[in-house]
């Protein structure tokens, strides 16, 4: 997740909190991992777009930010898999997804990588079979199933 999802859904709690103690939203350890500067410009950032607003001296998340975080938290599913590095790579997933839908490229690349799958070109990538029925499903789902295309290899890729 990134920063600003961070920081929408902890406003989406209404207040910081961590141990049953309300802190400044800078010292939540949830933003220990980013740079209090990187915290700063997104809370001005979220500020100007009119996602969160200042209310009595505290930050609130508005409408316009609660209608944002829920449509790109539902937008694409986040799927996290355990990983066994010695299963033979016999998979080949070739892709072509359109321009138009660069959002969902990024994010197929990036759960091929969870998978275990190695890029040999920027829409071929090789790793271990099958793909999960819940990933395959969800692919479907969101429109991406005619823009795959996956050959079973007769011997494991090794490089």
């Amino acid at each position: 997740m990134s920063i600003v999802f961070d920081i929408l859904e902890n406003l989406m709690k209404l207040e910081f909190r961590y141990k049953g103690a309300r802190l400044p939203w800078i010292d939540t350890p949830r933003f220990n991992k980013y740079s209090p500067n990187s915290v700063k410009v997104s809370f001005s950032r979220l500020h100007k777009k009119g996602f969160i607003s200042r209310s009595d001296g505290n930050w609130i998340i508005t409408t316009l930010g609660e209608n944002y975080l829920k449509k790109h938290k539902d937008s694409l599913k986040i799927f996290d898999y355990k990983i066994d590095k010695k299963q033979p790579k016999n998979l080949i997933v070739m892709f072509d997804i359109p321009e138009n839908q660069k959002k969902e490229r990024a994010w197929f690349r990036e759960h091929l990588q969870k998978l275990g799958y190695t890029m040999i070109q920027k829409s071929v990538w090789v790793g271990p079979s099958p793909l999960p029925r819940e990933f395959t499903a969800y692919v479907k789902k969101i429109g991406l199933k005619e823009s795959i295309k996956t050959f079973k290899l007769s011997k494991a890729y090794t490089k």
